[in-house]
């Protein structure tokens, strides 16, 4: 499965010892029977809503998804890897105001974990009209969202109060947003197939002890992203390294360099600059992308008649990961061959699973967030 949609290097460097990443795996697929967070990622996994009742709202001509973080990176991450031409909104900051966000009749998808998110509530109390047609993702307790959901009479789906909302994206908060978008939610589900593949699990593990083994030196993990409708889901993936790794001093910290636009700018930098930095190279597979003509244009660059721009960007890629090769800078390579639910599914499957297997590695908790708090706390007593 993981071969059919995937062509996937591990970082060049030397094989590193990986006894304890397998322990670690091994002990975490024997936790699946007790944790809701791997089993949101099979097609086992008990969602808390009726589908018929969701299919009912995919009709809708305008869709406003209102969240923070976990809550909504990973439907946005979805609907724009999948290239969705349905209108759907975004709304997950406080600065950005665009008329078409106020539309008369839309469909408000309203996440937060807590209930109490101060950005979600502010850009609730912004976009939404009483005529608009509301579903609340929140936990099943007291809260500003449950208090409003009896107000407006709006259904209430509960958000799994197991699963963190940076991981919470093949469950109820990143499904019911995929539906109405018109997938099919058991497609993206493909750890019961993924764990099965010796070639992916195999790949995962070695991939964690190498990243482990460049922690010693390296700080920062660049993303070099030759897909523009990749950006939200590597957005995604930074928010899941970052807050789950970024404890005690340890962790890094994922950079999105979008390609191959930076060989004018920071490339100089990454190839000859500090030793800091790990890298990742990404790419997806375009039958259909635009060719050249062959025409006047052209000139003196005859060599590019009739290629198309998925043959531009992978050769940029592949002369990179040659340079990269020879000055020895550590990387490893993804590249997508179909752009579908199920590839996605499986990017979504390995980014978790190393981020989980990484924090057992580090010895730190990847479920939790103290730090942020404390900034909620203080913005509570200002504002109060």
């Amino acid at each position: 499965m993981f071969k059919k949609n995937f062509e996937f290097k591990n970082f060049f460097i030397k094989k590193k010892k990986n006894k304890y990443i397998k322990k670690f795996f091994r002990e975490l697929i024997n936790e699946y029977n007790n944790s809701q967070l791997l089993k949101s990622l099979s097609t086992s996994y008990n969602y808390s809503f009726k589908k018929n009742r969701i299919n009912k709202l995919k009709k809708g001509k305008f869709f406003r998804v209102i969240g923070m973080g976990g809550s909504i990176l990973g439907s946005e991450a979805i609907y724009n890897f999948l290239r969705n031409n349905k209108k759907f909104y975004f709304i997950n900051n406080l600065q950005t105001l665009r008329k078409d966000f106020f539309s008369k009749s839309s469909t408000n998808i309203i996440i937060s974990k807590s209930g109490n998110t101060l950005e979600t509530i502010v850009n609730i109390n912004l976009f939404c009209r009483k005529k608009d047609k509301n579903i609340i993702i929140t936990e099943n307790k007291q809260s500003y969202l449950t208090q409003l959901a009896k107000k407006l009479q709006s259904e209430i789906i509960e958000h799994n109060n197991f699963i963190g909302g940076r991981y919470s994206v093949l469950s109820e908060v990143g499904m019911i947003p995929a539906i109405l978008m018109g997938y099919n939610e058991r497609k993206f589900k493909q750890f019961n197939n993924l764990i099965k593949d010796k070639t992916f699990v195999n790949k995962l593990i070695l991939n964690v002890a190498q990243i482990i083994s460049l922690l010693k030196n390296k700080q920062n993990s660049i993303i070099l992203n030759y897909d523009d409708s990749s950006n939200h889901l590597f957005k995604w993936y930074q928010q899941l390294i970052a807050e789950s790794l970024g404890k005690k001093s340890k962790g890094f910290l994922p950079i999105i360099s979008s390609m191959p636009k930076d060989n004018h700018s920071v490339m100089q930098y990454f190839l000859d600059g500090p030793k800091k930095n790990f890298y990742t190279f990404f790419s997806v597979n375009e039958k259909n992308s635009i060719k050249i003509k062959n025409n006047d244009f052209l000139i003196n660059e005859k060599h590019l008649a009739s290629k198309n721009i998925n043959q531009i960007i992978h050769a940029q890629k592949l002369a990179t990961e040659r340079v990269f090769l020879n000055k020895k800078i550590p990387f490893r390579s993804f590249t997508v061959k179909k752009r579908n639910e199920q590839s996605l599914g499986e990017l979504f499957c390995f980014f978790i699973l190393e981020t989980i297997l990484l924090g057992r590695a580090l010895k730190v908790n990847p479920f939790d967030q103290p730090s942020v708090e404390l900034i909620k706390t203080e913005t509570k007593k200002i504002l109060f």
